[in-house]
């Protein structure tokens, strides 16, 4: 008698997460999001009796791929993260920060498309139709395909659909609409939610390569219910500096290509333009070598990047030195100071640190540690590294260093850009043509180049975008 008593008491599930509980409160206790714990209609228990297919099953081999082809943007970088270009019938978000760049990108890349003949329609819902036909004919983006349109209700969206008949659909931003069959207000969990699924629907049916520009919160994640990124096909992190021009989109999920790209954008007052080779872009101007500097190779996604780290140590008026950092993660920072002192035995504990990367770009994989130790090695001696040098390599708390990944790949960069010495944990059995390898086995090994350094200039065939900071 109680199990069937327990089995008929209503249940409750959380909008966020899908979590279950017999009882409602008002945090889910999975998630920690406050007010998504909602009743369950119906029974539970329900059967569901088998009904007409809407396809019959077919062997694999037999389903057609060519409704899966990616169709170009028009922007290369922009075709590299989705993975070739949008997908008929797939669903993209595209999320990142207030100011970004967000809605003078995916202007840009439906300007392009409209000029190869494919229709456009743009949905905004956060500025006037006025507002973003200025801002396209600034960054010249207008074409005769592209139709523009300001609504902030669901049906009324559908009935763009239904009169354009687009083959593209961007909406900036689905949190702006809302739909008066669902309480709440616009960008509630419960709006977002039906918009996301009512768009995914129609783009699945109709076949049209459908972009959502969604809000980030003050942690960085997406804003909304978690199952919006469960809906869409692909989730795009748009990343910037504000007292930066360049930009990073990184992929997040993508069900059609690569989730490890990356695309590098220059935002200028002409527009956002695409950046194929961004290389030397994180490097200093000066062509002589400088106390304090050191070069590394990053893996953005599959994309290698010289970034160069300085490091500047003074001596400390204070009775509490300060370690400061910019671009770095500030933790692992501070074990690589650790390191230095003990395995290296160097005194750094009456002097100021400072340490940060050159161009806006932020670095927090464990193989600029190497980098991170010479440059602050090389600012308190006062002496230089040679020029064409580039560290890689993970320092651990003992002073080894570690290997690290897509060795090869970084080297190559490294050597196509002029530099010809690169010191490596020990064991890399890699040969790069013109490319003097070194194996350093521990962080005593790596700072007798601080002894042995020669001024050795930066080479000269690193091409430089100006970044305006």
């Amino acid at each position: 008698m109680g199990k069937t008593a327990g089995r008929e008491r209503a249940a409750y599930r959380c909008e966020e997460c899908g979590l279950e509980v017999a009882k409602w409160v008002g945090r889910c206790p999975e998630c920690q999001a406050w007010g998504t714990i909602t009743e369950l209609g119906g029974r539970p228990g329900i059967t569901v009796s088998a009904g007409p297919v809407s396809a019959p099953a077919r062997p694999i081999a037999e389903v057609p791929a060519q409704g899966a082809a990616h169709r170009p943007t028009g922007i290369p970088e922009l075709d590299r993260v989705l993975g070739g270009g949008l997908v008929p019938g797939s669903v993209v978000l595209l999320a990142g920060e207030p100011g970004v760049g967000k809605s003078t990108l995916l202007v840009t890349a439906a300007a392009r498309v409209a000029q190869s003949g494919r229709r456009c329609l743009v949905v905004t819902g956060e500025e006037s139709a006025a507002q973003v036909r200025l801002r396209a004919g600034r960054i010249d983006a207008l074409a005769d395909e592209l139709y523009l349109a300001a609504e902030t209700d669901l049906a009324a969206v559908l009935g763009h659909l239904d009169a354009v008949s687009p083959e593209v659909l961007v909406v900036d931003s689905v949190q702006t609409i809302g739909s008066s069959s669902v309480d709440g207000t616009s960008g509630g969990v419960a709006q977002v939610r039906e918009v996301a699924a009512v768009l995914t629907r129609v783009a699945k049916e109709r076949g049209i390569a459908t972009v959502l520009v969604g809000h980030v919160t003050k942690e960085g994640s997406i804003a909304g219910p978690r199952v919006l990124e469960h809906l869409v096909d692909v989730v795009l992190h748009f990343e910037g500096d504000r007292h930066s021009r360049l930009r990073l989109v990184r992929t997040v999920k993508n069900r059609y290509g690569p989730a490890d790209e990356v695309g590098c954008f220059d935002l200028t007052d002409g527009g956002i333009v695409g950046l194929p080779d961004p290389s030397g872009l994180f490097l200093s101007r000066m062509s002589d070598p400088v106390p304090g500097t050191c070069v590394t190779v990053a893996m953005e996604g599959r994309r290698a990047l010289l970034t160069e780290v300085q490091a500047l140590v003074a001596k400390s008026n204070s009775p509490a030195p300060r370690r400061t950092t910019s671009g770095l993660d500030a933790a692992r920072v501070a074990m690589v100071l650790a390191v230095v002192e003990r395995r290296g035995r160097i005194t750094l504990g009456a002097n100021d640190v400072f340490a940060a990367t050159v161009g806006g770009v932020r670095l927090v994989e464990p193989a600029a540690d190497l980098a991170v130790a010479l440059a602050v090695a090389g600012a308190l001696r006062d002496r230089p590294l040679p020029g064409d040098l580039v560290a890689i390599g993970e320092v651990s708390l003992s002073g080894e260093i570690r290997p690290v990944g897509a060795i090869v790949a970084r080297l190559q960069e490294a050597a196509r850009l002029g530099f010809r010495r690169a010191l490596v944990p020990a064991g890399t059995s890699v040969s790069i043509e013109g490319m003097r390898i070194i194996d350093v086995a521990d962080l005593g090994a790596a700072l007798l180049v601080l002894n042995d350094s020669v001024s050795t200039p930066r080479p000269t065939n690193v091409v430089h975008l100006e970044v305006v900071h």
